[in-house]
């Protein structure tokens, strides 16, 4: 039955004792046992006493049952009695946890006299089934079964002035800056709101920012604060939010819990400074990944990498410290990312590196900046790509006859080939000729003539893109579907998680075996992509074709028959007289029979090449997707045997633990609970494009004043200026795009390419020149943005816009 104690002492319990006095209390008698930390004296009216007011309550509120009033009133009368003033607050056992603090959703109540605290208590009982509690609970995965109220009873500080201390700086992570805010009296009003505080940082014993006018609070005062919160920050493992107050008698702690929204810091044991560049920015992926999608992926690149917040970091600080290698990575990233080159730069600023690092061992440094390109055979293109495939099909061979550990085996030896193809030079020498033949031309051409972004017009409808020719490929479906009334119907009837029986239901009704065919023939091809596929964990879109369901009705809606040729055809063209009109103006130029014959040459690199820029990631996801089978059939295995709870705790363990699961037969359950809960915390967080090991998470900016002063800024990957409603979508599955609509992201992976088809412009807030999206951006004609800060949340879902994808600028010009 556990501990039935109706009230006990602060001095009595600690952080062991969460179920019996909830987070709070747990927190404060925790505090209590800190030296030199102070924290008024004070009783928990425990969990055991809520569970019997519950059970003998007849009425929507409990009552202290009456055995636990007479305890808390004897309690009452040791901490002063009637001539005392307590704080009576919420303490749910839910509460002041590393991945969901509560501040604010349960009921505190302060200056309480002693004969109205047992009332207050019932009132803190019942604030744990309010609405915006419950939701907050749903929110972050709390399960509502096990929580549980105990309300701590305080002594009240006369406080002269209070306030909150964080140990590590909310604003930009920085763990080993301070920051203080305090108000004159009692902290609540600071707490909510009602009163501007003062604000100060601090490290080390250093004042940074200060406040305007007189200070609230003196340097000493200041320095015994920073003292006292890295003293609680030690204990409790991490960056803390701490109230505090002070009277006559000096500095009391009120309370202290974990600050959940800092983005966590690589744990490599070094206490350098270092660096880290986001992988999952240059991916187009930043959600959070699974740790067995995280393994897979670092099994995949050759370039070591850490993990923080369930997301990937590269550790660029010897490039960034060398001299050498400086300037050309940070040109590299300015073409692609301008904002991560802003973030760098940031760092640089601070003349934090020191000397060079030794650069770390067991991967090639991050590319110095484009190479000359080698000109390859046009020929190539096909090759590479019909090597890749053969080498998928030798794959799924292999791997089909493999059972239990075998089939980790062999995902280990392929990834040896994936890599070899990832990386291969005639691969890589392809997409180094397009990029730096693109870089040439738009240099050039906004040199010699003024016409920025002029590669975008020559990039339409260019061979060997399975991208762009994965969206077009469904407008081919919906071309099958559009006729058949009852198939539309199925469709539309369909939920996004339905599996492989959507192809069979669809066989079964008029019309339907057509429409099964090609869409059955669509996912032979392409069915092994899915939103968010660089993580093997993610079900692949021919494990869920009902996810595709929306995206082909709104093509079934919004076009006519051949729309996929006659795009085609248009981009084609629109290519041709591109060409010929930079031709032209070039010849028009000095020595323009020179610059024309350079002019011609790049821009048949680019058109030769720019296609094959998304094959090897194809190749990689290909065989992503066939591991992930293999592996699902062994995990099924192990659900079976019960050694799993369900198909997804596999993708909790490491792709090394999996391995050893499959061998043993037996699985750690409470290591798969603990990264659950952790994983849950990450996945409401924002990596961030670069992070130092203080933990400082930077964003970049784009420095310019060439744009509206209203508008938002960002990188303009595909040239055109369109004006539309905006639709704001944080998945694909959120809604429909309708033509003309101004897709609003985070981010656009090469699932996402089917809804370019009907948007008439893109913004994400993450991307660069030469990501995916970008890519078919281009490719479709779409004028696009990336790298808008905040995007999501500045642009109003059905706003009216404009977007300008040469100069790089979205503005709301209604309904903002």
């Amino acid at each position: 039955m556990g501990d039935q104690r109706g009230v006990v002492a602060l001095d009595e319990v600690g952080r062991e004792d969460v179920a019996l006095v909830g987070g709070k209390g747990a927190q404060l008698g925790e505090l209590r046992r800190i030296e030199g930390v102070r924290v008024p004296d004070g009783v928990c009216v425990t969990t055991a006493a809520f569970r019997r007011a519950v059970a003998g309550s007849d009425r929507g509120q409990p009552v202290v049952p009456p055995e636990v009033a007479d305890e808390l009133a004897a309690a009452l009368n040791r901490l002063g009695g009637t001539a005392t003033r307590f704080a009576v607050r919420s303490s749910a056992t839910s509460e002041d946890q590393p991945s969901a603090s509560f501040a604010g959703q349960h009921d505190t109540f302060l200056g309480v006299e002693a004969a109205s605290v047992a009332d207050r208590v019932a009132a803190c009982w019942s604030s744990l089934g309010t609405a915006r509690a419950v939701a907050y609970r749903r929110n972050h995965d709390v399960d509502e079964l096990g929580v549980t109220m105990a309300v701590v009873v305080q002594r009240m500080v006369d406080a002269r002035v209070s306030g909150v201390l964080f140990t590590a700086d909310p604003l930009s992570g920085h763990r080993r800056t301070c920051r203080v805010e305090a108000v004159e009296g009692l902290g609540d009003a600071l707490v909510s709101g009602r009163v501007a505080p003062q604000a100060w940082t601090m490290r080390a014993g250093v004042v940074g920012a200060r406040p305007s006018g007189a200070a609230l609070l003196t340097d000493a005062e200041l320095d015994e604060l920073e003292r006292a919160g890295r003293r609680i920050e030690a204990h409790a493992g991490g960056p803390q939010d701490v109230e505090w107050c002070l009277d006559d008698d000096g500095l009391w702690i009120v309370q202290s819990r974990p600050i959940t929204t800092l983005f966590p810091v690589p744990e490599t044991g070094d206490d350098g400074f270092h660096v880290y560049v986001s992988v999952g920015h240059q991916q187009m992926m930043t959600d959070a990944m699974t740790p067995f999608g995280l393994s897979v992926w670092r099994m995949t690149t050759p370039r070591p990498m850490e993990v923080a917040g369930s997301r990937l970091f590269v550790d660029v600080t010897p490039q960034l410290a060398s001299p050498a290698t400086r300037a050309p990575m940070l040109e590299m990233f300015g073409r692609s990312d301008p904002l991560l080159r802003d973030a760098l730069e940031a760092v640089l600023e601070r003349d934090e590196l020191g000397s060079p690092p030794e650069q770390a061992p067991g991967g090639p440094p991050l590319p110095s900046g484009p190479p000359t390109p080698p000109d390859p055979d046009p020929a190539v293109v096909p090759e590479l790509i019909a090597r890749n495939r053969a080498s998928v099909d030798q794959l799924r061979v292999d791997i089909a006859a493999l059972s239990g550990p075998e089939v980790c085996a062999c995902i280990r030896r392929d990834l040896d080939e994936l890599r070899a193809l990832l990386f291969a030079p005639d691969s890589s020498a392809v997409v180094m000729a397009a990029m730096e033949a693109a870089w040439w031309l738009n240099d050039r051409m906004e040199e010699w003539l003024g016409v920025r972004s002029a590669v975008d017009a020559l990039t339409r409808s260019v061979p060997h893109n399975v991208t762009a020719d994965m969206g077009l490929a469904l407008l081919d479906v919906a071309d099958a579907v559009r006729p058949h009334p009852a198939v539309v119907a199925l469709l539309g009837a369909l939920r996004g998680d339905e599996g492989e029986e959507v192809l069979d239901a669809l066989a079964e009704v008029p019309g339907g075996r057509e429409a099964s065919g090609a869409l059955r023939s669509w996912l032979e091809e392409y069915g092994v992509r899915c939103v968010g596929e660089i993580d093997i964990t993610r079900p692949r879109w021919r494990e869920t074709p009902g996810a595709l369901a929306p995206l082909i009705l709104g093509h079934v809606a919004a076009f006519a028959p051949g729309e996929s040729a006659r795009r085609w055809a248009e981009g084609l063209e629109e290519a041709a007289r591109a060409e010929r009109d930079l031709l032209a103006r070039v010849r028009g130029l000095p020595d323009g029979e020179v610059k024309a014959a350079e002019t011609e040459a790049r821009i048949r690199l680019v058109r030769t090449f720019t296609g094959y820029r998304e094959y090897p990631k194809f190749g990689m996801v290909s065989r992503y997707a066939l591991y992930r089978d293999a592996l699902l059939r062994e995990v099924d295995r192990l659900v079976g045997d019960g050694a799993l709870a369900a198909r997804d705790d596999a993708w909790l363990l490491t792709f090394d633990e999996l391995e050893e699961a499959l061998r043993t037969g037996g699985v750690d359950r409470d290591v798969i609970a603990g990264r659950r809960e952790a994983h849950a915390g990450h996945r409401t967080l924002s990596p961030p494009r670069v992070l130092t090991s203080d933990g400082e998470a930077l964003h970049g900016s784009h420095r310019r004043t060439d744009a509206p002063a209203d508008a938002l800024l960002g990188l303009g990957v595909s040239a055109g200026v369109v004006e539309g409603r905006a639709r704001v979508l944080l998945d694909i599955g959120d809604g429909i795009v309708e033509p003309g609509d101004v897709l609003v992201t985070r981010f656009t992976d090469p699932s996402w390419s089917p809804l370019f088809v009907s948007a008439g412009g893109l913004v994400t807030e993450v991307g660069g020149l030469m990501t995916h999206g970008a890519v078919v951006a281009r490719e479709y004609g779409l004028p696009a943005i990336v790298g808008v800060d905040r995007a999501t949340e500045l642009v109003p879902d059905g706003a009216w816009v404009r977007l300008d994808g040469t100069r790089g600028t979205v503005e709301v010009v209604e309904g903002r």
